[in-house]
Parts: C-alpha cells; sequence; structure tokens
C-alpha cells in the first residue's frame, strides 16, 4: 500500500517503542506464543516489526509480512535475525497448514467486508489445525460508531487517501467463523491516554478448527 510506505518513516518513529506502554498487549502476545507452541509464526501486517520483534525475543522462527515495501525495509532494519516478505493477505505467501500461528493486529482496518472474507479464508488456510491467530482492530472512538468508517487525507505529517474501518465484534466473530476459524476468546479494552489513538479496541484469539473425521 503506498499510504504506509509514505508515512513508514513517521510512523516507526510513533510506533516502535509502544509495547513499553502497552502491559496487556504484551500479555497477550505472550500468551499467542504459549498457545501456537513450536513453528513458524506469522507477524501479518507487520508494519516496521516492532510486534515481529517483540515475538523473535520469546520464540524462534517468527516472519514478518506486509504489503508495504517501505514497511518491510524498515522491519528488516529493526528485525535482522527475522525473515521479512511483502505480501497481502489476500493471498499470503504461504503453504496450506504451514504456521503455527499468526498475529495481525489493526492489520485489517482497510478492508472491505469482501476483502475480510477472503483475508480470513487464506489465515485459516495456511494455519496448522489449531493454529491460533490473534487479531485486533478498532471498535469505536468518540467520533466514529463500530460499523462505520472514518476518510483520512493526513496522516502522520503526509497527505494520503485512505478508509478506516471501525469494527463491531460481533460482526467479525461472525466472519471468523464462516472462514473456518473458532473465536476462544474476546476482549475490549479502553484506549490508553497518551500512548495511542483514543479508540476502545477489540483482540480476538481464534484458532483453526481441525478438520473433521466424518
Amino acid at each position: 500500500m503506498d499510504t504506509y510506505s509514505k508515512i513508514a518513516r513517521a510512523y516507526d518513529e510513533q510506533v516502535r517503542g509502544e509495547l513499553a506502554h502497552k502491559p496487556l498487549d504484551r500479555a497477550l502476545l505472550t500468551a499467542f506464543l504459549e498457545l501456537a507452541g513450536h513453528g513458524t509464526v506469522a507477524d501479518v501486517g507487520c508494519g516496521p516489526g516492532h510486534v515481529t520483534r517483540f515475538l523473535a525475543d520469546r520464540h524462534p522462527g517468527v516472519i514478518g509480512v506486509d504489503l508495504s515495501p517501505g514497511m518491510i525495509a524498515i522491519a528488516r532494519e529493526r528485525v535482522p535475525d527475522s525473515t521479512f516478505s511483502v505480501g497481502s493477505m489476500l493471498s499470503l505467501p504461504a503453504a496450506d497448514s504451514s504456521w503455527a500461528g499468526a498475529v495481525a493486529l489493526y492489520s485489517i482496518i482497510h478492508l472491505t467486508p469482501a476483502e475480510r472474507a477472503v483475508a480470513f479464508g487464506e489465515f485459516a488456510r495456511v494455519l496448522k489445525p489449531g493454529g491460533p491467530l490473534l487479531l485486533s482492530f478498532h471498535v469505536d472512538s468518540a467520533e466514529v460508531a463500530a460499523g462505520e468508517s472514518t476518510h483520512l487525507t493526513e496522516w502522520f505529517g503526509s497527505e494520503v487517501d485512505v478508509d478506516v474501518h471501525f469494527l463491531d465484534p460481533v460482526v467479525i466473530t461472525r466472519e471468523l467463523t464462516a472462514a473456518g476459524l473458532a473465536v476462544q476468546a474476546t476482549l475490549i479494552r479502553k484506549p490508553i491516554a497518551g500512548a495511542e489513538f483514543p479508540s476502545r479496541r477489540a483482540y480476538l484469539t481464534a484458532c483453526r478448527e481441525p478438520a473433521s473425521e466424518f
């Protein structure tokens, strides 16, 4: 996405240390790794690699995928021991059942409903049976309700043309279920003052459902 390459350096400056202020996010990422166990873990929509770095410090075989070449270039600088690739959630660069787990933090906020259906189908395809997916997104803010969108023309000091979708966890749960991903837990939290955009956020942990034996 050209938007993210345009803002990549400014974005990195703002988010690279944000997990230090987010104990709940760190706890969820740590629990996710325990659920994933051994094998390849992917940070999808990895941006400049700040979450990838957290995961890679605690788990071998962590990879990053992002649509933006500019973001991937920074991620390779920040986390040189991990493998990064430019790729889309709509066609993940991975074989069937090849990932032990996947994280997608705020990676679906620009997708339309039809695109989310494709992306969730791709997660179900590449995850091993029982493999976890940790998904997060904006729910609502003082100006935008769940299910509504906002259009950005300026972001991180650059001119952009991008929509951000605020999502209803009930709707996302239904979409994940339709793709073959069983939601195990849902957490909604208030924004952390001074550390992030003031929106409520949802975190969903889902897993790929094992194939039926019948």
